[in-house]
């Protein structure tokens, strides 16, 4: 909270957009997909936001079911003009959103009215809110893949350097003799993978693909190129990691944490999103000694996979939007991004770099030792089939899943992914 009410201060001593002598009240209906600590997060947020605009903004808040059941809803309320004035959005999935003309615009003159500019945010993020060259939503965080690592059996196998970060971070061969010496010192599971669901594993392996300088798709075609190739080593190297035994197999995403957080998994790779898992059983006195930071080096280069919670506006159809309404839209989406530092208590990496580069968040662990990798970061392809929940997702998880426990070939995994996704 202390966060919050610093930089609501600093927002309000700034001042706003919003200005109480010029306009009534203006309620702001607000959609969210946002549960679990993020909807806790969120909720307190929105409450702060109202307090702070008491008589002149009031956002009226509605949290909807994650996934393909919020976009549905929205595409089908932006039709009849029933949707909200603001809601959250995953960058991903904006490309999907622009072919069936259910955002908004937002314009260079919004973003001044805001106090924002396409340089407060790190380039690869503004890049997965625009399409062809129009800006349809306004970032609020980025939320990587990271690793997660338990400190004590790290030490106690010689695989932690004196930084207290994990050793063998630079290469394949460096990681994988980590993981090793991480067995051969008993531990069960040197590191959890959520290796039964191919939706989550997408994010290791298309940050694998980039580290190669990989890309799913080129123009209409997906794995042109060499790029089957290397999707085919990035399913090579976690293929290899299982038959070893140095990764779980089989394990979906609850079972994966639980594996991690019960000390039977050394290291995690996971969302940045259980960072507030992991913090409130240590303040409990019930967790390890924990660390996250950037995922491994495998290949040629740095990258992780992420998305990106956005704001975006609604194109609701034969309901215009008054100038008194936009205007208090955005400063709800502007006030949002400038208080951000408490949405980072939830793990996510605020998208407004001032907020990053505030002492506040500074002094934020594990938070600020991963998140420079938003300079190493690669996000969903700019396709209708991509996103969230999208087609690409269900495909490739078909495929993954078996591969990545032994049982399918990586070659002829690819050669099955490259011809369902183009006939697509």
């Amino acid at each position: 909270m202390k966060f919050t009410r610093m930089m609501m201060a600093a927002t309000l001593a700034a001042g706003g957009l919003w200005h109480t002598a010029a306009h009534a009240e203006e309620t702001v209906l607000w959609w969210d997909f946002l549960g679990g600590g993020d909807g806790v997060r969120m909720k307190q947020l929105i409450s702060d936001f109202n307090a702070a605009h008491a008589g002149d903004i009031k956002i009226d808040a509605t949290t909807l079911e994650w996934g393909i059941p919020f976009y549905a809803k929205v595409q089908t309320s932006a039709a009849v003009g029933e949707a909200p004035d603001v809601m959250t959005y995953h960058a991903s999935r904006i490309p999907l959103a622009v072919s069936q003309d259910v955002l908004q615009v937002i314009s260079a003159d919004d973003m001044a009215k805001m106090g924002l500019s396409a340089s407060d945010f790190a380039p690869a993020t503004m890049d997965a809110v625009t399409v062809d060259g129009n800006q349809y939503a306004v970032p609020l965080d980025t939320h990587p893949i990271v690793l997660y690592y338990n400190r004590d059996l790290l030490k106690k196998a010689g695989a932690l350097g004196d930084d207290g970060r994990p050793l063998g971070m630079g290469s394949k061969e460096e990681f994988t003799a980590t993981l090793q010496k991480l067995k051969d010192a008993g531990v069960e599971f040197p590191l959890g993978s959520v290796t039964a669901d191919g939706n989550f594993m997408f994010r290791t392996i298309y940050s694998l693909m980039c580290q190669q300088g990989g890309e799913l798709m080129t123009g209409d075609e997906f794995l042109t190129g060499d790029n089957g190739d290397k999707l085919k080593n990035a399913l090579e190297v976690l293929q290899g990691w299982t038959k070893a035994g140095l990764q779980s197999t089989y394990s979906d995403y609850p079972a994966t944490v639980a594996l991690f957080t019960s000390g039977k998994a050394a290291m995690m790779i996971n969302g940045v999103w259980e960072v507030p898992t992991m913090t409130d059983l240590a303040k409990d006195g019930k967790l390890f000694d924990w660390g996250a930071v950037e995922i491994p080096v495998i290949f040629d280069k740095p990258c992780t996979y992420a998305d990106s919670h956005s704001f975006a506006i609604p194109k609701n159809k034969g309901k215009e939007m008054s100038p008194e309404k936009r205007a208090a839209v955005l400063e709800v989406i502007s006030w949002m991004d400038k208080n951000s530092l408490f949405w980072a208590t939830a793990g996510h990496i605020p998208a407004y770099k001032p907020v990053t580069e505030t002492s506040e968040y500074k002094a934020m662990e594990p938070n600020a030792t991963y998140s420079p990798l938003t300079a190493n970061m690669i996000f969903d392809p700019k396709s209708q089939l991509a996103g969230v929940a999208g087609p690409i997702f269900g495909v490739m998880s078909t495929y993954f899943v078996p591969t990545l426990n032994g049982e399918m070939d990586p070659g002829e995994a690819v050669e099955s992914i490259k011809e369902e996704l183009n006939s697509m």
